[in-house]
């Protein structure tokens, strides 16, 4: 009976390790997927912005602080692209094969990186790396809290996200009604951006971990496509973050 119940236990075990080391190694294939796209979108950023490649998708306009990138026509659709990737991923992921997935997102990590060109003519490339730095911590320590907390974030997750919605509207309103932008509103916006994204990077990292738990090794394939879609909800956080943060952090040139 002893050694039953002994084969029992090795054999729990055994299965609780293989599920943690499953578990670990899915969130390393999102991570991965998340640090390429970054990386992508890095160069392809700084090949817009300091070769000719630039001239497909703005237009150099002289300024008296110098000169800046003007989106035209190329420019305005690389803006918009990525939303409508975004959308489209997340009603046809299931319908769509591994490499289709990973296709997109890959694309939208470039086009990310046309819309990032701006950055280097608006902001110091010193306070740009500093930002990078501070917002890589932010995001490791609140990803690190989603995935071993034991707290449900559910209902903080969804909080923030009514919070992005706000914060679009937002956004748009100081855009349409350049009146209604001051100092004190941009500064409450990239608060509220800085905030909101870095609870989303805690609440994602637990629904794609949960995911894992539930439903994890039972497809290959749906297994795949998720780890790019966590990897694209990750890499959206941290873009986002990023960007909110310069806003505080950056020096213009």
């Amino acid at each position: 009976m002893a050694d039953y119940d002994n084969r029992l236990t090795r054999t729990a075990t055994a299965g609780v390790a293989a599920a943690d080391a499953g578990l670990r190694a899915y969130m390393l294939r999102v991570y991965n997927y998340m640090l390429v796209g970054l990386g992508l979108t890095g160069a392809v950023a700084w090949l817009t912005a300091e070769t000719p490649l630039s001239q497909i998708f703005y237009s150099h306009v002289q300024t008296a602080g110098g000169v800046m990138l003007q989106p035209n026509i190329l420019g305005w659709i690389s803006f918009f692209a990525p939303l409508a990737l975004v959308f489209l991923m997340g009603f046809r992921f299931q319908q769509m094969s591994l490499g289709a997935v990973r296709g997109l997102f890959w694309g939208l990590a470039a086009l990310m990186g046309i819309q990032l060109a701006m950055i280097a003519f608006i902001y110091t490339g010193a306070s740009i790396a500093a930002t990078f730095f501070v917002a890589a911590a932010m995001f490791g320590g609140m990803s690190l809290f989603g995935y071993t907390t034991g707290r449900d974030l559910t209902a903080m997750g969804s909080f923030m996200i009514m919070g992005v919605w706000g914060l679009i509207i937002a956004m748009l309103v100081t855009m349409i009604f350049p009146s209604t932008n001051s100092p004190a509103v941009s500064f409450v916006i990239n608060a509220l951006g800085v905030v909101i994204f870095t609870g989303l990077t805690a609440y994602d990292t637990q629904r794609i971990k949960n995911f894992y738990v539930v439903s994890g090794g039972r497809d290959a394939v749906m297994e795949g496509k998720a780890a790019v879609m966590g990897a694209l909800s990750l890499y959206l956080d941290f873009y986002n973050m990023f960007l909110f943060l310069l806003r505080f952090m950056g020096n213009r040139r």
